[in-house]
């Protein structure tokens, strides 16, 4: 009996002995599971600090309000907004996060004449713009149109225009209305106000469903986003969502370093060895997303390529990069400009280094952008060029409070006596004739994003082709 019990004893030891360590799991296996994870979620954890800096933290300057409350704000962008990288400074925004695990949401575009550019843009929990209601998509017409998540079954109103089903319960609208001047900032608020973004309930004016359970969020650390402590907000978005079959043998895989399982990730419980492993993965993870910017940023069309539908980026990846793999595309996309448009939408030709490789430096030279006669960027909407600091991914400040030049302001530009167009990109003024042409630069590193919206065929086949960004000569 004492044998027994000894020998039953010694189990129960090799069990919690054999639970405590990772014996299935290498130092190898864990960097590249974290490698993997990493680049899988960079764009939810983007997407996370967005969502905690608008409806989490209500002391962020950037807070906007609660879930389902559409947020206007009848201003361009400036260097004061610091929650988005690469923020477009043409089109005031609207924003809300929609939460649909209780009820759809009704969705109302009022009245907008046709000549002025607005779009709805709908964004899912992995950052897929998984639809559109804009002058592209459905026209300069008001309607009404009910946003459902993935396990909704109910009666559709009869004056809804269409219903938009979500893959994630969770979602966030950016809606751009284009403002021609300063002037016509009354306007543009007037159309904001007709925008409506509501619970069906209260659509129909009825009693609402019960809430859902409370979100129990993380803190957001600003920096944590390129470290192992990003796997913090990823588990807490992969438990928002259910991933499509063909990515549950990937999910598994997570679980083997604590993301998405029941419990929350805990980067301590690991041993040393495999902590190290797991931050090697991650830097790693983060390398390859900028190696593939780096690639990508030699094709003026990238960006047709690597936002979208996941549909869209499944098709991409494979007919553009020749992978099977659209996580790559997913994270370069939120890294280099979270929440940018799909392609028929607005193309975003980008320049991020110069001839030679080398970053743009206004530290150290000037430079020039020429349209040549006759060729602007062909757009059924309107184009636009925006500078951005290198260091920060965020608009410039600059005496002339100038982040900008397009197409509303031709009227304002000087144009060569051969009907070319400059642009001078540069820290200090070109003089005072060429001033209306001059985008201020900071004093070192920038780049700039060619915004076209509503591209013509010849643009998003790559037969008109953007200008180069050059030295200016001495």
């Amino acid at each position: 009996m004492k044998k027994l019990y000894l020998l039953v004893l010694i189990c129960l030891v090799l069990a919690v002995s054999s639970c405590s360590s990772e014996p299935s799991l290498s130092s190898k296996e864990a960097k590249t599971i974290a490698k993997e994870a990493y680049v899988y979620g960079l764009p939810m954890v983007l997407n996370y600090k967005t969502m905690h800096n608008y409806v989490v933290d209500k002391n962020s300057p950037e807070y906007k309000g609660e879930l389902n409350h559409l947020a206007c704000m009848a201003r361009v962008y400036t260097p004061e907004d610091k929650a988005i990288v690469t923020p477009n400074s043409d089109t005031p925004y609207c924003m809300a996060w929609g939460d649909l695990r209780a009820e759809p949401l009704v969705l109302t575009i009022p009245e907008i004449e046709k000549a002025r550019f607005y779009e709805v843009q709908l964004i899912d929990l992995f950052t897929h713009n998984f639809a559109y209601v804009s002058t592209v998509a459905t026209g300069n017409v008001p309607g009404k149109y009910l946003i459902s998540g993935s396990a909704w079954e109910g009666e559709i109103p009869e004056e809804i225009n269409g219903v938009i089903p979500c893959e994630t319960d969770l979602l966030f609208t950016i809606i751009r209305t284009q403002l021609f001047n300063p002037d016509d900032l009354d306007n543009v608020e007037a159309i904001q106000n007709g925008y409506h973004l509501e619970p069906l309930s209260s659509y129909l004016g009825v009693k609402s469903p019960a809430a859902a359970p409370a979100l129990d969020y993380p803190k957001w650390n600003e920096g944590e986003q390129f470290t192992a402590a990003a796997f913090n907000y990823l588990d807490f978005m992969l438990n928002l969502v259910d991933a499509p079959q063909e990515e549950q043998a990937l999910m598994k895989r997570f679980a083997k370093i604590g993301l998405g399982t029941d419990s929350d990730f805990d980067f301590n419980a690991f041993s040393p060895e495999i902590q190290k492993a797991i931050e090697e993965g991650v830097q790693e993870g983060f390398a390859e997303v900028e190696a593939f910017l780096a690639k990508a940023s030699t094709d003026p069309l990238s960006s047709a390529k690597i936002f979208g539908t996941r549909e869209f980026l499944n098709k991409s990846s494979k007919e553009n990069y020749k992978s099977d793999d659209l996580f790559i595309l997913r994270a370069a996309a939120a890294h280099q400009g979270l929440y940018g448009n799909s392609g028929d939408e607005a193309i975003y030709p980008t320049y991020l280094v110069d001839a030679q490789g080398a970053p743009f430096d206004a530290s150290k030279n000037n430079y020039t952008l020429t349209f040549k006669k006759g060729e602007l960027p062909p757009v059924t909407a309107f184009w636009s060029l925006t500078m951005y600091d290198g260091k920060t991914q965020l608009l410039i400040e600059n005496p002339l409070n100038r982040y900008l030049l397009n197409s509303p302001m031709m009227d304002q530009l000087v144009v060569a006596e051969d009907g070319s167009l400059t642009i001078y990109i540069q820290k200090e003024s070109p003089g005072k004739e060429q001033e209306p042409n001059w985008l201020p630069a900071p004093d070192g590193p920038f780049y700039a994003v060619l915004r076209l919206y509503g591209p013509e065929q010849e643009a998003l086949q790559g037969k008109w082709m953007s200008p180069p960004l050059v030295k200016a000569s001495s």
